[in-house]
């Protein structure tokens, strides 16, 4: 683990749709839409952090419904960050999320 290194903190805020059309379907089986949508001051908080060994952890409120395995999201994108970067460039990190928002809303 290098020295110096802080941690990376982002805030993940809520999206309310005002208005949400489905305006037809993509070949890929995707719809295509338009809407409204504002941001709130709410939402999730993840950290990242340099660490010896890969590590996953989850509090907050709706924490019981966060997956805590290889089936995350967040470990996803940082086991298919590594494979496309190559270990050299993507140390081991400790991903830290505080689920404050249902998930899937």
């Amino acid at each position: 683990m290098e020295s110096g290194i802080t941690v990376r903190a982002w805030h993940a805020h809520a999206k309310i749709n005002l208005a949400l059309h489905v305006t037809g379907r993509r070949a890929d089986g995707y719809h295509m839409i338009e809407s409204l949508a504002v941001f709130t001051r709410f939402g999730d908080r993840i950290e990242i952090e340099l660490a010896d060994s890969d590590g996953f952890s989850a509090s907050g409120r709706y924490v019981s419904a966060v997956p805590l395995d290889d089936s995350n999201l967040a470990v996803k994108a940082r086991d298919a960050l590594r494979k496309q970067a190559g270990p050299a460039q993507t140390p081991p990190v400790a991903i830290r999320l505080e689920k404050n928002l249902p998930v899937a809303s």
